[in-house]
């Protein structure tokens, strides 16, 4: 486990500062607007018409945020969501406590805290929403011939500071994992990661940025 800093941010939601690479898990100018404008509105909610469940896979849990928004986005539009993840550096139970995401959400804590649980058993939310975390990094994953997600959030730190996690081998593994016209949303749009999406069988778009990043990209995996 990890404690990491908590400081606020300005649309007033926490964010973490890692104290091994100093990178923030979020913006500073915004955690919540930040993860709900790159991951929500720009990938999650092209399957707000699904008949199905949606698979998420989610490249670095991190605070929780994600899933969090997840969770409340499987709730509204009550549409099933099968939720995986990966967290090298689970933080602490001292932290999660401290977030102040439930509060801003309107969600119970222990509902929140729940997702914190370090175990890699699926856990069950609630009836629109399974979380299940593996504790481990993308190399070791070995994912099932029938695992196929609809959609990737990529939320690893920097190609700065994680150069190998942006690459055509991690993309790679990743592509093959999701369904034809999978989608694949990230906040970094540096010409070595677009470049291995691309070599990796993605098309990609860049989109305007949440507050104060110009653009970020989504990718469609080729059918």
């Amino acid at each position: 486990m990890t404690t990491p800093k908590i400081i606020l941010t300005q649309d007033g939601s926490h964010t973490l500062i890692d104290t091994r690479t100093g990178e923030t898990y979020h913006s500073i100018h915004g955690a919540i607007q930040e993860s709900e404008h790159v991951f929500i509105r720009s990938g999650l909610d092209l399957f707000s018409n699904s008949a199905s469940a949606i698979h998420v896979f989610e490249v670095g849990f991190g605070s929780g945020l994600n899933a969090l928004l997840t969770y409340l986005w499987a709730e509204k539009n009550k549409i099933p969501v099968q939720y995986q993840s990966i967290e090298l550096y689970p933080i602490s139970f001292e932290t999660v406590t401290q977030l102040n995401y439930p509060q801003l959400l309107k969600v119970d804590k222990q509902l929140f805290q729940k997702m914190h649980q370090h175990r890699e058993e699926e856990i069950i939310v609630s009836g629109y929403f399974t979380l299940q975390k593996h504790l481990k990094s993308l190399d070791e994953i070995r994912f099932p011939d029938n695992t196929f997600f609809d959609v990737v959030f990529f939320d690893a730190f920097s190609p700065v500071v994680q150069p190998g996690m942006w690459s055509e081998e991690i993309f790679g593994k990743i592509a093959s994992a999701m369904k034809s016209g999978g989608v694949l949303t990230t906040y970094s749009t540096k010409g070595d990661v677009k470049r291995a999406l691309k070599a990796s069988g993605f098309t990609i778009e860049k989109l305007p940025g949440p507050p104060g990043k110009r653009e970020i990209l989504r990718a469609i995996k080729k059918r």
